[in-house]
């Protein structure tokens, strides 16, 4: 069989940043949701060809360790939705770097707007969290994002480099870091920027990366996220700079997540999977 994505990237360049189409479950799915997954991996696996975007999924921490196992021979890589900042230690209810790691995460969503809302989580401590993964051997899903207020205000650049100078660890490459753009104001709310608003955030967040890591940001992947859906993902993935997409809610159906995963399409020139490869 083909590698498995591991949201990860081997060189730098423009050219070198495949495609990454990463769900987040956030806090939806039960055992029954796994059939979804079973029929992510089996519409995978009947394409004639590997696709050209990464795939990931990051389901609760419930099911994490047990949909890892049942399909650990795909193309999926799965990963956490958050994460704590030490490694291990007397924290009640929290989860580490590590333990995502150990049930099967290859990478772990930090800094998602409803964390830093929800928790009160500061740019200091998501950068914690993100050099936790890293040096769980895990790459980190960065969220970044204005308000609707924020954004009222003309606001939106400054806030965005302020979290990138924050909550991105210097240590950052393309082998471990990703950032995610998601728009506070349209996550779960089928509202969308246009795309040159996309455009022009996305080019801050690769010129901010490219005056910090200017021999690592070329090779950087930067997500969209907020509310993609089957319908708007082939203008959004389009965009440019916009390597691939973070998404929520069509995140939890096959159906609707294969239509975004296919807006990539496949590549011709790869085999198709052998399930009965290892990918180990």
């Amino acid at each position: 069989m083909t590698e498995k994505a591991d949201a990860t990237q081997e060189n730098t360049g423009k050219q070198s940043r495949k495609p990454l189409v990463a769900g987040n479950w956030k806090m939806h799915g039960q055992k029954e949701q796994i059939q979804e997954v079973l029929a992510i991996r089996d519409a995978l696996m009947a394409m004639p060809n590997r696709p050209k975007a990464d795939v990931m999924i990051c389901p609760p921490a419930t099911l994490l360790m047990v949909m890892a196992e049942l399909i650990d021979k795909s193309v999926i890589a799965f990963g956490g939705q958050d994460c704590h900042a030490f490694e291990k230690g007397p924290h009640t209810g929290d989860i580490s770097a590590a333990m995502l790691k150990d049930a099967g995460a290859s990478a772990v969503i930090v800094g998602h707007s409803e964390r830093r809302e929800d928790h009160g989580e500061t740019d200091d401590l998501v950068q914690k969290k993100a050099m936790a993964t890293h040096n769980a051997g895990l790459a980190s899903i960065i969220c970044v994002g204005e308000t609707k207020g924020q954004r009222q205000y003309d606001l939106t650049l400054d806030v965005i480099n302020r979290q990138l100078e924050g909550s991105v660890p210097p240590e950052s490459t393309p082998q471990n870091t990703i950032i995610a753009y998601e728009p506070v104001w349209a996550i779960g709310t089928g509202l969308v920027p246009t795309l040159d608003d996309i455009a022009t955030v996305h080019a801050n967040i690769r010129e901010t990366l490219e005056k910090r890591f200017p021999e690592h940001a070329a090779g950087m992947r930067i997500l969209y996220g907020g509310s993609v859906k089957p319908g708007n993902a082939g203008q959004l993935m389009k965009v440019e700079n916009v390597d691939g997409a973070l998404v929520g809610g069509a995140s939890l159906k096959a159906d609707d997540f294969m239509k975004i995963i296919n807006v990539y399409g496949s590549d011709k020139k790869t085999p198709p999977p052998d399930p009965k490869q290892s990918v180990k």
